[in-house]
């Protein structure tokens, strides 16, 4: 039998952001430096952070990507997001559980068009010969830290789709909002790495991420663009069932 996520929607309705409608014009990102890392999590606590609409992906894993974005719409920002990652009829998304920014600008713009769940935050990597180290913390309190290490020229990963709970100030309807991230990369490396901080509760988990096995780090240099909304998805019903494709 097929599985579903169990995340408590109600709970999780009572602080989504609302978007201002599905008809947002793209945004260039330039010169974005990213460090991403996708790590396994316990089954049992990735079926819990996903809404009903997502299977749970196989094996079950989180990503983290911490960004320094140099030039957009609204001027130079630091960005992160912690992603749960599932699938939507077939597709690998990752759903966002939280975003932190140190642009406030930017922080607004990123609900109000895409969904994304954003708080304060600021993040930085620093970028040594031998070592890599990115970090997020707010308001003094450190949330998220990576290390990696021994990097080599690689292959890029491209970002997955991300997944947000909004709800549409129009009708007032709860929505799983896709966003495509299109990625135009110029340089990606790989390298060991370790999760040196993960504050749970910080990002959305209630405490509940279990970190399990290691997968992958990368350091990118890339051009996005973040797109007009394509497909939102019913929270409550399998996404096969529940997906609206918009003109």
């Amino acid at each position: 039998m097929p599985r579903f996520g169990s995340l408590d929607l109600k709970a999780w309705s009572a602080t989504a952001p609302v978007i201002d409608g599905y008809k947002t014009e793209p945004w260039e990102l330039k010169n974005v430096q990213t460090v991403e890392v996708r790590h396994e999590i316990g089954d049992v606590e990735a079926v819990a952070l996903l809404p009903p609409a997502l299977h749970p992906s196989i094996p079950a894993y989180a990503t983290f990507r911490i960004s320094r974005i140099a030039e957009s719409p609204v001027g130079a920002f630091g960005w992160c997001e912690v992603r749960v990652v599932g699938r939507a009829v077939g597709i690998p998304v990752g759903f966002v559980l939280r975003c932190f920014c140190d642009n406030a600008a930017a922080a607004r713009e990123m609900g109000a068009r895409w969904g994304y769940p954003v708080t304060h935050g600021e993040s930085t990597i620093a970028t040594l010969h031998y070592h890599v180290s990115a970090a997020v913390t707010s308001r003094g309190r450190a949330i998220l830290e990576v290390e990696m290490r021994n990097r080599e020229q690689s292959l890029s990963l491209l970002p997955l789709p991300a997944v947000n709970l909004a709800r549409n100030n129009t009708d007032d309807s709860l929505v799983l909002v896709q966003v495509d991230n299109e990625a135009e990369v110029s340089r990606s490396e790989r390298g060991n790495y370790r999760i040196a901080t993960l504050d749970r509760d910080a990002i959305g988990a209630a405490g509940a991420m279990r970190l399990a096995n290691p997968m992958s780090a990368t350091l990118s240099t890339a051009n996005l663009t973040l797109p007009r909304i394509q497909y939102i998805y019913d929270p409550a019903r399998p996404a096969e069932e529940g997906r609206t494709v918009l003109a």
